[in-house]
């Protein structure tokens, strides 16, 4: 499926829109294991679906498989996401354990945020900068659930000049050994960093 990104994108969702079939949304994520994928409307760990996905995408197409989930004869729409430097990132963490967590650098202030833990299961953490526009911010929405948004101070996050500094101990975001992706969109599109 051709994405006309002009890079090989990092993390595509892919959904049947009918709903028929009972397909949850595929996530493809350069930081997974090799055909394995999560589902965006569930708290699954990384599952195994190397049909999904047959390959890393390129810079010109996804690669789909023949999973009814991606591929079928039902109607799908496809979201693919390139990092672009100074706007976007995707990448992975190693949790601690500790409320003093990883920092993890994005190359940009930011100002959206999604966390999923990928060795165990978990929420789909959505914190941005818009809601809580000074650290640390804290009150997160869950992408797989219809619920309220949680906190304050459960989920603190310093969104810092250039990445994000993990500020808890919350299992579905900083577990000892716990594995971790991330997607990451800035407050300025631009490269060079805005403190706040």
């Amino acid at each position: 499926m051709g994405h006309g990104l002009n890079a090989a994108p990092e993390m595509v969702i892919v959904k049947d829109k009918s709903g028929t079939g009972g397909y949850g949304w595929r996530v493809y994520h350069k930081s997974l294991s090799s055909g394995y994928v999560l589902y965006l409307n569930n708290t699954n760990a990384q599952t195994s679906e190397s049909s999904a996905f047959t390959s890393a995408p390129t810079s010109t197409v996804v690669n789909l498989g023949t999973s009814g989930g991606t591929n079928s004869t039902e109607d799908f729409v496809m979201y693919a996401f390139a990092p672009v430097e100074g706007y976007s990132a995707f990448g992975s963490y190693t949790g601690n354990g500790s409320s003093d967590g990883p920092f993890v650098y994005t190359g940009h202030r930011v100002k959206y945020l999604m966390v999923k833990r990928t060795d165990s299961t978990g929420d789909w953490f959505i914190l941005d900068g818009a809601r809580e526009p000074y650290n640390y911010v804290s009150r997160q929405l869950g992408a797989n659930n219809s619920g309220a948004e949680s906190g304050p101070d459960v989920y603190n996050v310093d969104f810092t000049s250039n990445g994000f500094k993990i500020r808890n101990s919350v299992a579905g975001f900083n577990a000892s050994s716990g594995s971790y992706v991330y997607m990451s969109f800035a407050e300025n599109p631009f490269k060079t960093a805005r403190a706040r």
